[in-house]
């Protein structure tokens, strides 16, 4: 057997094995996270209650994408910026944690981006990205 017909089922078996472990660990969605300020009662999903906001104030909107009918309530999902228009906006090391207490579309604040996949609070996006950008790309996971 020639060297050649050695190395490549070696290096084809290899590509394949890096190729399965890469698949395996991206089990995130990638879209876009505006931000919304106060005020941010009442929700779609709890009105006024005051207990649906974390005393972390990482909460969001669910942006149509993920909004399903109104299941998304009370979801939570990780989440994290991964590029922006300009330059330096990101915190990619950052990931916060935020719970769905309302719908983007219906909030009664505005959003920062219209047709963002998730609205972050003020809070929430600020932990990832600098506050002044309107959007961001984000990558994204339900808990």
């Amino acid at each position: 057997m020639s060297r050649l017909q050695q190395v490549v089922p070696r290096c084809l078996s290899s590509i394949l094995i890096l190729a399965v472990l890469l698949l395996r660990q991206s089990h995130a969605d990638v879209g876009t996270a505006g931000h919304y300020d106060p005020p941010y009662t009442p929700t779609a999903c709890f009105g006024y209650d005051p207990l649906q906001f974390p005393s972390s104030f990482l909460f969001a909107a669910a942006g149509e994408g993920i909004w399903d009918n109104g299941a998304a309530c009370g979801r939570q999902y990780w989440v994290r910026c991964i590029s922006a228009d300009r330059p330096k906006t990101c915190n990619p090391a950052q990931l916060v944690q935020v719970r769905i207490v309302d719908r983007a579309l219906s909030a009664v604040s505005r959003s920062s981006s219209d047709r963002a996949t998730i609205v972050l609070s003020k809070t929430a996006f600020e932990a990832i990205a600098n506050p002044s950008a309107s959007s961001v790309n984000v990558e994204f996971v339900q808990v």
